[in-house]
């Protein structure tokens, strides 16, 4: 029996209100004594959600169980970078999801985000060196009108 992980692009894809309040149900009503896949499938759906403090807490559970759970930790790897990537923490996004490949190479799941994360940092890249780019013109033309007007005095 083969399990199919979703692909990177499935994250894209939040839960249906009533689904997310299914898992947060579950989770609260086995209060401190929550169970590991109990806290796992609230995380996950949280990583899914489109709500920025939503998919904060889904990293925050996951950090709890990677570091409790080693037995979970594989699949920690990729909600963590999955979640860390869609709050726009690139560096960690890759950091998690590096590690994951680095102990299964041909994870198709892993190696789609991988790709995900590097167009991001790319386009952001860009956008970064276009931004930087702008101010030094704008400054360089402002500086010019300053020097060009204090010749004229």
């Amino acid at each position: 029996m083969s399990f199919r992980l979703p692909d990177a692009a499935d994250a894209d894809s939040p839960l249906k209100p009533d689904e997310l309040q299914v898992l947060r149900a579950q989770y609260e009503k086995e209060g401190e004594y929550v169970g590991v896949q109990t806290k796992f499938n609230y995380a996950w759906g949280l990583i899914k959600s489109s709500g920025r403090g939503e998919q904060q807490e889904g990293v925050r559970l996951l950090s709890e169980i990677f570091r409790n759970a080693p037995e979970r930790r594989r699949e920690c790897l990729y909600y963590l970078a999955l979640g860390n990537y869609k709050l726009g923490n690139y560096a960690e996004a890759k950091r998690y999801n590096e590690l994951l490949l680095d102990h299964e190479p041909a994870n198709m799941q892993a190696t789609s985000l991988r790709g995900l994360i590097e167009d991001k940092v790319a386009k952001e890249g860009l956008m970064g060196v276009a931004i930087i780019s702008g101010v030094a013109i704008t400054a360089g033309i402002v500086g010019g009108l300053l020097f060009k007007g204090a010749r004229r005095r």
